[in-house]
């Protein structure tokens, strides 16, 4: 008897690929609904995973709306042969005799298709699009032929609660929103369903403790894998994640980590309010303007403080029409003897006028103050003392005044003139004190910055003169110092190594630099003990030629300026070290700050290019100022000022803060702008010079008069 069931068992647990039945004649006899509803007894791999009574109980509770379907599931359930009503007890008993009977080389398998024509595809094409979105449609989507899918009609909870307990196999059906439509549930897929609920795999021939394939050949290895046995932490549960668990839960209720809650629909929703974007699913959609809702003043019996007067009517008509009011209330004793509006056809066309003509695209537009995109500058008042006003003339010179300077102390001004004359003027009374008659027209003057050594040196055509001025008249060094011995003039062949010739003037008791080309500037050093002057000819290799020259205010680096831009060189070291590149048509003046770390270059477009030496070698600033061509440009020993001056005739006063916190830009505020110069030949003001101790400023212009501008 063990052998007869273990070889029982055995033959049940193999899978039947084919369903072997057999039906004797008498069976065969049954009606034909009979045999249409008999099926086919199957023997599979579900008949060795029994389910407990328990479940069989529930199943059968489940099932006790037919008696059919409880003795089907029932029979499922239990690992037995299925049976139906009609007789087919008979056909189990037949079932068993053929297995018996029927050897297994007569079984034919019957592959399975994995053909995608046997598939059914879906009615609806829809995809992923959230069926949400058909919400308030018609229809739930197209089919294949894009004809789109009627919704059908929904029962009520009522009349479905009632066609649930009608129908005994209504715990079966599920519905498909997709499709619309109700679908049942077949014996298989509510079989698959059992055994996700109970944490078992859906198909019952999967084995989970399946035998251990070893990959890997031990036989005749000589060094395995590993010979450690499996650690400890492979079979017990990670603490790291318990503590990672145990971190997101205190982070949840502490309020760190935030879940997004489901968006809940009103029940209600505002009758006249706009529609907005959300409803609108994301589109750039714009509601119409609503009409204005009517008030107490439209009213047919409106309170009497809303009906006008007859004075008020008539003044109306003399209104313009835009002023006019449109709608003037009136008052009746019931609603029945309210007349027709007869405007209401002209307002309800300007009213589908405006919502035909309404643009539907939204444009965002930027509300910004134009006074707040204004840099936030200091008040004028809090920046004085600077030059405002004319305070005194100097008068004398009978041609353009070119260049002026003035002495250490500023107590006098010197300035050179194109009538061949350099004058020495008193600042404070305007009185002409010394003039030299040169014969050639002055191209610049500079006085030499050391207090006890009034000496100042002039430019004209090729030569530079150094002369006396006098005022030191108990001096005696000064005649020393400007006494030479006369050299010959240089051949061509010395040429090259020396370009100026140096000479005795006796004229002035001064001396004679003789150059070989045109002089165009002098400057002296801050010490005093010597001086540049500015040719065509340099030291120095210029892309370009030179315009201006100046020293800086206390180290030893020497400025060039070209036509484009500005050379800084290292006297000390003889090198270069940077260019400074300004950016316009073509420069006429450079002024170096006291501070040393700051440039300003004046142009012949008009324009006041402000350079950080410690920034860049771009213009930090550039000022667009003069409408014409800027002349010269100078800053304030001890003031924070600078200025410039044009051939418009005017002089521009600016204040300029230089901080010692790196940190911080340069504060640069535009002051004042002078006038008082008359224009000569298209020139107007050529040179301008601050006062070395006072906030005042010195101006010469092309009609031949210096001017003194203070606070």
């Amino acid at each position: 008897m063990k052998k007869e069931g273990k070889k029982l068992k055995e033959k049940v647990l193999k899978p039947v690929e084919k369903e072997a039945v057999v039906v004797s004649d008498d069976e065969a006899v049954g009606s034909e609904s009979e045999h249409e509803s008999v099926e086919s007894p199957v023997v599979s791999d579900y008949e060795n995973f029994p389910e407990d009574d328990d479940d069989r109980n529930s199943d059968s509770e489940l099932d006790s709306g037919s008696g059919s379907e409880e003795s089907e599931f029932s029979e499922d359930e239990d690992g037995e042969h299925p049976s139906n009503d009609g007789g087919l007890s008979d056909g189990v008993d037949n079932l068993d005799q053929g297995d018996q009977s029927a050897s297994e080389d007569s079984r034919e398998v019957v592959d399975e298709s994995d053909s995608s024509e046997d598939e059914v595809g879906p009615r609806n094409t829809i995809g992923d699009v959230p069926l949400v979105w058909y919400k308030e449609e018609d229809h739930i989507g197209y089919d294949v032929a894009g004809k789109k899918i009627k919704k059908k009609e929904r029962l009520d909870k009522l009349d479905s609660f009632l066609a649930r307990t009608d129908d005994a196999n209504s715990w079966r059906k599920i519905m498909d929103d997709i499709e619309d439509e109700e679908v049942e549930l077949t014996k298989e897929e509510t079989k698959l369903i059992r055994r996700m609920l109970k944490g078992k795999a859906p198909h019952a021939d999967f084995d989970p403790h399946a035998p251990y394939v070893d990959w890997f050949a031990w036989d005749g290895a000589k060094h395995p894998l590993s010979n450690a046995p499996e650690p400890k932490r492979r079979f017990i549960p990670s603490k790291w994640e318990s503590k990672k668990v145990v971190k997101y839960i205190r982070a949840i209720r502490k309020g760190l980590i935030k879940f997004d809650k489901p968006k809940e629909e009103p029940r209600f929703y505002n009758l006249w309010g706009d529609e907005t974007e959300e409803s609108r699913h994301g589109l750039s959609y714009i509601p119409a303007p609503k009409a204005k809702l009517p008030g107490h003043d439209e009213s047919y019996n409106p309170s009497l403080e809303y009906i006008p007067t007859q004075e008020e009517i008539n003044a109306y008509q003399l209104m313009f029409e835009e002023d006019r009011p449109k709608f003037i209330p009136k008052r009746f004793t019931s609603l029945r003897s309210v007349p027709a509006y007869e405007k209401s056809v002209r307002e309800s066309f300007d009213r589908c006028l405006d919502l035909y003509l309404c643009p539907r695209a939204r444009k965002k537009r930027i509300n910004i103050d134009p006074e707040s995109l204004k840099p936030k500058l200091p008040s004028r008042k809090d920046l004085k003392p600077y030059p405002t006003t004319c305070y005194l003339e100097y008068k004398g010179h009978k041609g353009p005044v070119v260049s002026i300077c003035t002495d250490p102390a500023g107590q006098h001004i010197a300035s050179g003139s194109h009538d061949g004359t350099v004058r020495i003027w008193e600042v404070e009374t305007g009185r002409c004190i010394k003039i030299w008659e040169l014969g050639e027209p002055v191209q610049h003057v500079a006085w030499n910055p050391l207090p006890e050594f009034p000496i100042l040196a002039v430019s004209m055509g090729q030569d530079v003169l150094v002369l006396n001025t006098g005022l030191e008249k108990e001096n005696t060094t000064i005649a020393d110092l400007l006494r030479v011995e006369t050299t010959p003039a240089p051949d061509d062949s010395e040429s090259a190594g020396s370009s100026v010739s140096w000479s005795q003037y006796d004229k002035y008791e001064g001396i004679r630099i003789k150059h070989f080309k045109t002089v165009s500037s002098v400057e002296w050093h801050r010490k005093g003990d010597y001086f540049s002057t500015l040719t065509q000819r340099l030291p120095f290799k210029l892309h370009g030629l030179p315009v201006c020259s100046t020293f800086h205010p206390t180290r030893s680096i020497f400025f060039v300026s070209t036509k484009k831009n500005v050379r800084v060189y290292d006297l000390l070291k003889k090198k270069f070290i940077k260019k400074l590149e300004a950016g316009v048509r073509e420069i006429s003046s450079v002024s170096i700050h006291p501070g040393g770390d700051n440039v300003i270059v004046g142009s012949k477009d008009g324009k006041l290019c402000w350079f950080d030496m410690d920034l860049s070698s771009k213009p930090y600033k550039i000022l667009k100022s003069h409408p014409k061509d800027i002349t010269s440009v100078a800053f304030h020993r001890n003031y924070p000022l600078f200025a410039s001056s044009s051939d418009d005739c005017t002089a521009y006063v600016f204040h300029g803060m230089v901080y010692s916190d790196l940190n911080q830009n340069p504060l640069i505020v535009p002051l004042e702008i002078l006038h008082g110069h008359t224009s000569v030949n298209g020139r107007g003001v050529l040179d301008c010079k601050f006062h070395p101790r006072q906030p005042w400023l010195f101006t010469a212009g092309a009609d031949a008069v210096i001017k003194l501008f203070c606070h």
